[in-house]
């Protein structure tokens, strides 16, 4: 059987997108922070965040079909290999990620000023926004990633414990549920039990996200637009934040394993 098969890079692409618009959720609040509508970006913000989460969830029933089909023999290696091409894509999706953020800091700037114009209706935004005349003026905006962002940035304002946090809480999340389907074919007797988990896991990461990661950059944000903090500290974080979790898509790599065996130990205790 092919070790690359249409579905798995099927899926692979799906979880491309996924943390692609994860990463780009980060400059939602820096695009608040920019024109001064923090409460209209955090709306645009849980719209993203929404979308990523059921889209995670969508693909879940499709990724574990690659555990149904997978060969009889060196099924290990096999599915080990085939989930290691799946964390590999969420990789690269944080890169495009990174690559599309100075496009999508202007592009959502726009989109919040328009939200507000059109007094809340997302509807209403996604009308205007698709209409060929702003999709042509959407066009102009698209820029790569300047060496002078990465120059302007001082140390002195990078918040280490939120950027090692962000790594963690990052790779949990991206071995949620391949870790829970893994840990099923371990211990084919608790199987249910392990693919169950992998709900718990990620509800886990997004509570820690939620505590640890999230108020914290909403009250730089705040800050910024009450004249109190720094716009570039802002967009340091924010930068900083997003190579937290490359980083922490590339520590899933090494977690990955020890995490299925540890879910499938866990399963044992039901």
């Amino acid at each position: 059987m092919a070790l690359l098969t249409t579905q798995l890079i099927l899926i692979a692409v799906f979880i491309l997108i996924i943390h692609s618009i994860e990463t780009l959720a980060y400059a939602v609040r820096l695009s608040g922070a920019r024109v001064g509508l923090l409460a209209s970006a955090l709306s645009l913000f849980n719209i993203l965040v929404m979308v990523s989460r059921m889209s995670n969830m969508m693909q879940q029933p499709f990724t574990g079909s690659l555990l149904d089909n997978a060969p009889k023999d060196n099924t290990f290696e096999f599915l080990a290999l085939q989930f290691r091409f799946i964390i590999g894509a969420s990789t690269i999706g944080t890169i495009v990620g990174i690559i599309l953020f100075p496009t999508f800091i202007a592009l959502f700037s726009r989109a919040i000023i328009h939200l507000a114009e059109v007094d809340g209706s997302i509807p209403a935004l996604f009308k205007k926004g698709l209409s060929p005349s702003y999709i042509k003026r959407a066009l102009k905006h698209i820029h790569l990633p300047k060496i002078s962002t990465v120059k302007n940035i001082q140390f002195k304002d990078v918040p280490v414990r939120l950027f090692f946090v962000n790594i963690f809480i990052t790779a949990i999340y991206t071995i949620g549920v391949l870790s829970a389907l893994f840990a099923a074919f371990l211990v084919p007797a608790h199987s249910a039990t392990a693919v169950m988990a992998s709900g718990l896991v990620n509800g886990i990461a997004t509570i820690l996200l939620i505590i640890f990661i999230d108020p914290k950059i909403s009250v730089m944000a705040d800050k910024v637009i009450k004249g109190k903090g720094s716009y570039q500290q802002l967009k340091t974080a924010s930068f900083m934040m997003v190579m937290s979790r490359l980083c922490g898509t590339l520590l899933a790599q090494l977690i990955f394993l020890p995490a299925a065996y540890y879910i499938a130990w866990f399963t044992r205790f039901f």
